[in-house]
């Protein structure tokens, strides 16, 4: 069973008496609050704040040497991202209200009820990892150079979208909150996930899991394990997943098709860091980061009732959305060259060197099965060469397949130019059309005459006649 503490960063509880520091102790630790530094001497205070990172601090007003309202505003000064709760006794509100004015980020009167001192600790605790990853993105958005470049190097990418993304990720990685991960298939949400991972928990274990078609009870057990005689086979516990994933990170692919019930499981685990084993009454905490991915439309899972809004919204707190391959074609030169060298290694064979036309042919195709499709396409090339130059023909059959002018729902992929404008005062001829797409196919093939062809559907000897009108 994991002892990792929460918060992340440990309360600062100052008060000079023992049994006082105790009773906060005890109360705290009864909302799952257990990272703590204590502090008896208020002369120590700004030492020890000055030696360790903490959450937010407790801070009595009435002490020896210093008192708490005399203390404040030096924290508030040098430590101005600490939020500082005020404790104060009933016979002096006033200066707890005068606290509050000086940059104080709470007060609470003696005797505290345990759940009002339970829940300010949690909200001063949720502003500071707000604020905190707020710092962390503006100084990521605004550095010139990735702080963790290695723990992106096996995404092949160049275009601007996806270095956006990789500071994005640099910002948030530190955060113990859920990530969701949206993209079409075949774009590289793993490899997303386990760069977000290779960041923040590189000492902990990677453990993925596709959840679709998990009814609830092979879910809990593969996420949370079992207790002996849970069930008919169950001869000795076993732990789960979750537990496998300690200090590390639990990537759940497509829980867009989770069911209702293990939602509100899932759910649990990620508010209150607690899950049940299958047949067990006695709860365990997890210290897994929870990283999930889909490939569907949550909002219309919302809509149909499929997916429970309060799940969405936890799990939205963290947001990276992967562009498909056809919106960063820029990207292509890279992959193209990486797939090559890396299907030539696995298959034992020199890295052959592909035609000039063969880029302009696959820029020309939409990717509906994304990085994946060309990854497949190039080794599929690769089985079949033999020697010198690459050949196409494997490229253009599959790409002929699956209309290279199409995106993947059937609709028509976005211009590569302005050629293809909308006419709002007078419709174009048939002609004025043809001799559009025809410019639009030789612009897309980088006037490769066989490719531009291939995406009108015609022959080479159609589109060169239409070419030669054209010329007239």
């Amino acid at each position: 069973m994991s002892t990792s503490f929460y918060p992340r960063l440990p309360l600062l509880l100052v008060d000079d008496e023992e049994h006082t520091l105790d009773s906060f102790e005890i109360a705290l630790r009864s909302g799952k609050i257990t990272n703590f530094i204590r502090c008896q001497d208020s002369r120590e205070v700004l030492s020890t704040l000055s030696d360790h990172e903490v959450e937010a601090v407790l801070l009595d007003i009435k002490m020896p040497h210093i008192t708490g309202d005399e203390l404040l505003p030096g924290i508030v000064v040098d430590f101005p991202e600490v939020p500082v709760i005020i404790i104060t006794g009933a016979d002096d509100v006033e200066t707890a209200v005068k606290c509050m004015k000086a940059g104080a980020f709470d007060y609470l009167v003696k005797p505290v009820e345990r759940s009002r001192l339970v829940a300010t600790v949690k909200r001063a605790i949720e502003i500071h990892e707000l604020k905190n990853e707020n710092r962390l993105l503006k100084a990521q958005v605004l550095s010139p150079e990735l702080t963790n470049p290695n723990a992106f190097s096996e995404i092949v990418s160049g275009s601007s979208a996806m270095e956006s993304i990789f500071r994005y990720i640099e910002a948030i990685a530190p955060s113990p909150q859920p990530v969701l991960i949206t993209g079409e298939t075949g774009t590289g949400k793993e490899l997303i996930a386990k760069s977000i991972h290779d960041i923040r928990n590189p000492k902990g274990e990677f453990v993925a899991v596709n959840v679709a078609g998990l009814d609830d009870n092979v879910f809990t057990d593969t996420l949370f394990g079992h207790r002996k005689g849970a069930f008919t086979g169950a001869d000795q516990a076993r732990g789960g997943l979750i537990e496998k994933a300690s200090e590390g990170t639990l990537f759940l692919d497509e829980i867009g098709d989770l069911t209702v019930a293990s939602q509100v499981k899932l759910l649990r685990l990620l508010q209150e860091n607690e899950y049940l084993p299958l047949g067990s009454d006695v709860t365990k905490r997890s210290s897994a980061r929870i990283v999930v991915a889909t490939n569907v439309d949550l909002q219309s899972q919302l809509a149909s009732g499929k997916f429970r809004r309060d799940l969405y919204y936890r799990l939205f707190t963290h947001h990276i959305h992967i562009p498909a391959l056809r919106d960063r074609k820029e990207d292509l030169p890279e992959l193209l060259d990486y797939f090559l060298e890396q299907s030539a290694a696995r298959l034992g064979k020199k890295t052959p060197t592909p035609p000039k036309e063969l880029l302009n042919l696959l820029q020309c195709y939409s990717f509906p099965g994304n990085v994946r499709e060309l990854q497949s396409m190039v080794f599929d090339a690769i089985s079949n060469h033999t020697s010198g130059i690459l050949s196409m023909e494997t490229f253009k059959p599959h790409i002929s397949q699956g209309h290279p002018t199409m995106g993947p729902d059937g609709e028509e992929g976005p211009a590569s130019s302005s050629s293809l404008v909308s006419f709002h005062d007078k419709l174009p001829t048939l002609k004025e059309i043809e001799d559009l797409l025809v410019a639009e196919a030789m612009e897309r093939a980088g006037n490769n005459q066989s490719i531009a062809a291939m995406s009108l559907g015609i022959t080479r000897q159609a589109l060169n006649k239409r070419l030669n009108k054209t010329d007239k």
